[in-house]
């Protein structure tokens, strides 16, 4: 039987985000960025296992989600790695051998901090792409001018934002694709799994996305996460 595993690389320290923890760590609307991102994603009924992966060293985790405590379809990977696709492809090493993914199954990866993710969009995502061949992703139509810049910051071109598409997560490809894509990426350059799949020669489905599933990089992406994760709470 086919499943649907999710699984959420959680290893990196946000440097940019300027926090003295690492961002999935800090506090927004009563929960961890973490807690908020899980939480949304283990409540849908067609995720059959949820993988969190994170460092070796991680030193906030078991505080958060105790063994004793985590729901039964949840569970903690300490294998990441030094990038983001390095510590997709442990991740995905450590799901076969731990938890017998197979090549069929479908992987569905998510950004620790992309904590406003709704189960629509998911669900959006699940049915456009089961029946496609590679998979696909979340993404959203560039809708802003979009200008080049040189090295001193001026402008050089306006390019045509025509057919051009903002990614999101999750990406959702067949565990087999995916290992493959990784095993032949260069993962120091990879940013996310749907260009490593590209590089193969294949070509994922666009999903149209929500303009609320932000990535927290900045202050001010907190802030406008607060505000919708308050949202929903006074709705």
């Amino acid at each position: 039987m086919t499943r649907h595993v999710v699984l959420i690389p959680a290893a990196g320290i946000g440097a940019r985000f300027g926090a003295a923890c690492p961002k999935q760590y800090v506090n927004l609307a009563g929960k961890t960025v973490l807690e908020h991102t899980v939480s949304r994603l283990a409540q849908i009924s067609a995720i059959d296992l949820l993988l969190i992966v994170v460092s070796e060293q991680d030193a906030y985790i078991d505080a958060i989600y105790p063994a004793a405590a985590l729901p039964p379809n949840v569970h903690i990977l300490r294998c990441g790695g030094a990038t983001r696709a390095q510590t997709v492809r442990n991740g995905i090493t450590h799901a076969q051998q731990q938890f017998g993914l197979q090549d069929n199954d479908w992987l569905l990866v998510h950004d620790a901090a992309r904590c406003c993710v709704s189960a629509d969009s998911v669900q959006r995502l699940l049915a456009a792409v089961h029946n496609h061949t590679v998979g696909g992703l979340l993404a959203l139509p560039v809708a802003d001018t979009l200008k080049q810049a040189d090295t001193a910051q001026h402008v050089c071109r306006t390019v045509s934002r025509a057919g051009l598409w903002q990614a999101q997560t999750p990406q959702m490809f067949r565990a087999g694709i995916l290992a493959r894509a990784l095993a032949q990426a260069d993962l120091d350059v990879i940013t996310d799994e749907s260009s490593a799949v590209e590089a193969l020669g294949l070509a994922p489905l666009l999903v149209p996305g929500d303009v609320c599933n932000l990535k927290l990089t900045s202050a001010q992406d907190a802030l406008l996460a607060t505000y919708f994760l308050q949202q929903e709470t006074v709705e």
